[in-house]
C-alpha cells in the first residue's frame, strides 16, 4: 500500500518539477553507480592490486638500477591509474546535475511566460510555471552537492593510497 503512495508523489513531484527531473534523476543514478563501484574497488579489487604489485617488486632482486627505478615508476602510475579510473565521470556529472536544473529554470520560466502572454493572469498557470522552474534548480543542487561529499573523498582517498604505495616501494641505494 505504502509503495502506490510512494509512486504517486514521486509521480506527482516530476509532474510539479517537469520532465527535466527525469534527466536529472537519470544523471544522478549514473553518478551514485560511478560513486558506488569506486568504493566498491577501494575496498575489494584495490587490495588486490597492490598486493599483485608488491609481489612484483618484492621478487625483484635488483632494486638500485636505473631499469629498477623506470619499472618503479610503471608499478606505482599503473596502480594511480586505476585508482583514478572513473572518477573523471563522476566530476563530469556532478558539474552537470546544476546545468540540467539551469535547464529545469529555463523551461519553467517558459511556461509562466506563456501564460502571462495569454492575458488571463492565470495564477494557478503561472504557479505551475514557477514550481517546474524551482524544483529542477533545487534537485540538481542537491544532486550536484552530495555528489560532490564522497566525490572528493575517493579523490582524497586515491591520492593518498597512490603516495602511500609510492612510499612503500623502495629502492636500494
Amino acid at each position: 500500500m505504502w509503495e502506490i503512495e510512494f509512486i504517486a508523489k514521486v509521480r506527482d513531484f516530476i509532474e510539479q518539477g517537469g520532465d527535466v527531473l527525469l534527466a536529472i534523476a537519470f544523471a544522478t543514478a549514473v553518478m551514485w553507480t560511478l560513486i558506488y563501484e569506486r568504493f566498491y574497488y577501494f575496498r575489494t579489487l584495490h587490495r588486490k592490486e597492490v598486493e599483485r604489485i608488491r609481489s612484483i617488486w618484492d621478487t625483484r632482486y635488483d632494486r638500485h638500477s636505473w631499469e629498477s627505478g623506470h619499472i618503479r615508476r610503471m608499478l606505482i602510475s599503473d596502480v594511480r591509474l586505476k585508482l583514478m579510473s572513473g572518477l573523471g565521470p563522476i566530476q563530469t556529472l556532478i558539474k552537470v546535475a546544476p546545468m540540467l536544473g539551469l535547464l529545469g529554470t529555463v523551461t519553467g520560466m517558459i511556461e509562466v511566460f506563456d501564460v502571462m502572454a495569454g492575458g488571463s493572469g492565470n495564477a494557478r498557470g503561472m504557479a505551475a510555471g514557477v514550481s517546474k522552474a524551482t524544483l529542477p534548480t533545487m534537485a540538481g543542487m542537491v544532486a550536484a552537492i552530495s555528489g560532490m561529499i564522497f566525490s572528493v573523498q575517493l579523490m582524497r582517498f586515491a591520492k593518498d593510497e597512490s603516495q602511500r604505495i609510492e612510499d612503500s616501494l623502495e629502492l636500494d641505494h
